[in-house]
């Protein structure tokens, strides 16, 4: 397992559309991004994904993509690309894609022509069905709400979009389909792209036959994810990938793995296997999506990163990570904003970022950012968001209930421009920025805890040298500690002789750290977000809310 140069990674990932603002559009762009790669450089991240760059019409904010060898014209040309990939190979970091192959945009030439005629050589690329009793072809509904099936009367049949109606799924039992995107894989590989992020790799395999899904009503479509969703054949299409592409350089490839539990994560990034490098798994976010007013259930969380962790010992990898592009900021969910920003931002990257896997960053997420402030329904401008409005509306909710719930759970939390300073528009650009920003820019910005040591970022910062200058952080052992404790995330990572010590209070209340199997006398504490206190040397100690500390524990002088 040792030696694979993305398992000693640090991978920032980064929303273009809201990083940087080059030409006063209000749309972050590629040359945003170089003009920045020195920030990126300074915090310590090695690799950088870029969320989608490719043209597309935007119905999904760059994941319904129309030409996949082609630059978005908001974020720049392909002569911009390279630069960017030039700079950060000169700045020792690395970049990966975000790879979008379970569906195309409506307005790919390949679905252009596939709804052209029935009898087109492009028609089987996607999955087209006759209607059935005047409806869809069955009861699917897509991930984002409504039937999963499009009625095109052109051809007088409906096409499969598991996502937006613009979104039509391809057809990936199709030989054809799959060489098209592996020749497409290579032929970024060959520019010199380092990996990619595959984007829904479990939805590219459907049910044979496609049936109904149980206990529909006959009135509506149905949830059907057990028939689109890790069914049984899709590691025959990774297969594929790797063996065609992925095989044809070192690179790093991460699926975004629905549906996959520790349990059958081994076949899907098992060393063993040559298929995937790691998976970015749902479990852990799932605690908090089943009930967003839910505070954090600290016990399970526990249980399931530590399940993952077990897991994939010795034989895989794990990803690791708290933010994204789809989730509310994990500092509204699982922290304290009001009270404890600093303090509860910090502990809680403690808790996952030195675990046993490659951690990733979201942008912002180093600052501290948290949810932002939402006025109207009409300040959404997530597709995903938009459409549970339609819904809730139609289910008979207030307009102020919308609100109150879409504030918690709306993606666009996660996408408002990136603020760099406390001047105009947060210094993301000169222009109207896309979305707005988050009202807290005067006090949460880059340029105000870049010179500030005891800042979120100056944190991150340590805590990323920290883990690239301790091998036991990358490669050490893992071993949970007060498994049912409700306010405290304690593990140990151990390599050879060297030993280290996380303990986190994930709480607004003080805790008492108490483990009888280490004498902290001679334990050196490597990272703390919070002032030490002092105590006596012994095996036990107070913590503060939120306080997190990190101890490298040595034996006895002799």
């Amino acid at each position: 397992m040792h030696g694979k140069w993305w398992q000693e990674a640090v991978v920032y990932q980064l929303y273009p559309r809201s990083f940087m603002d080059s030409n006063g559009d209000g749309i972050g762009d590629l040359p945003g991004v170089l003009a920045q790669l020195d920030y990126l450089q300074w915090l310590g991240v090695t690799v950088i994904w870029l969320c989608p760059i490719f043209r597309s019409p935007n119905d999904d904010n760059g994941y319904d993509i129309a030409d996949y060898r082609a630059i978005m014209d908001e974020f720049g040309t392909m002569a911009d690309f390279d630069r960017l990939m030039a700079e950060t190979r000169r700045r020792g970091m690395r970049i990966i894609l975000d790879l979008v192959v379970n569906h195309t945009s409506d307005e790919h030439p390949w679905f252009i022509a596939s709804r052209s005629r029935r009898d087109d050589p492009k028609r089987d690329w996607y999955i087209w069905r006759d209607g059935r009793n005047g409806g869809p072809p069955n009861n699917w509904e897509s991930i984002f709400r409504g039937p999963a099936w499009q009625y095109d009367a052109g051809t007088d049949q409906y096409f499969l979009h598991l996502f937006t109606a613009r979104q039509p799924d391809l057809n990936w039992e199709n030989a054809e389909v799959r060489d098209a995107i592996c020749d497409m894989v290579r032929w970024w590989m060959d520019k010199g792209v380092d990996g990619f992020r595959i984007d829904a790799i479990t939805h590219m395999k459907k049910a044979p036959g496609l049936p109904d899904a149980p206990a529909g009503d006959g009135h509506g479509p149905v949830p059907a994810y057990d028939f689109h969703m890790n069914v049984d054949g899709v590691l025959d299409y990774v297969d594929t990938l790797a063996r065609e592409a992925f095989s044809h350089g070192d690179i790093m490839t991460v699926g975004e793995a629905n549906g996959i539990g520790a349990d059958e994560a081994e076949p899907w990034v098992g060393a063993s296997r040559g298929r995937l490098s790691m998976i970015l798994q749902f479990e852990h976010w799932h605690l908090w999506s089943g009930d967003p007013r839910a505070g954090l259930d600290l016990c399970k969380l526990k249980r399931i990163l530590s399940h993952w962790q077990n897991a994939l010992e010795g034989v895989g990898w794990n990803a690791l990570y708290l933010e994204n592009h789809d989730l509310p900021r994990v500092l509204s969910r699982w922290g304290d904003p009001l009270q404890h920003r600093h303090a509860s931002a910090t502990a809680l990257a403690t808790m996952y970022f030195l675990m046993q896997g490659t951690p990733f960053i979201y942008q912002g997420q180093e600052l501290g950012m948290a949810n932002t402030v939402f006025h109207s329904l009409d300040d959404f401008d997530d597709v995903f968001a938009r459409q549970r409005i339609v819904e809730m509306r139609a289910n008979g909710m207030a307009d102020d209930d919308i609100l109150e719930e879409m504030a918690l759970t709306a993606r666009d939390n996660s996408r408002t421009p990136m603020p760099w300073n406390d001047g105009l528009n947060a210094g993301f650009t000169t222009g109207t920025p896309w979305l707005p920003l988050n009202p807290d820019y005067p006090q949460v910005n880059v340029a105000q805890q870049q010179t500030d040591p005891g800042s979120v970022l100056g944190y991150y910062r340590r805590m990323i040298a920290l883990r690239a200058s301790e091998p036991a952080l990358v490669f050490g052992r893992y071993r949970l500690l007060l498994a049912d404790d409700p306010q405290l995330y304690a593990y140990t990572r151990s390599l050879d002789d060297t030993t280290f010590l996380v303990v986190c209070n994930l709480s607004a209340r003080a805790a008492r750290y108490r483990h009888d199997g280490f004498n902290l006398e001679y334990a050196a504490c490597m990272l703390a977000n919070r002032p030490l206190l002092p105590h006596p040397p012994c095996n036990a100690f107070d913590l503060r809310p939120f306080e997190a500390r990190v101890y490298r524990i040595g034996p006895a002088p002799a």
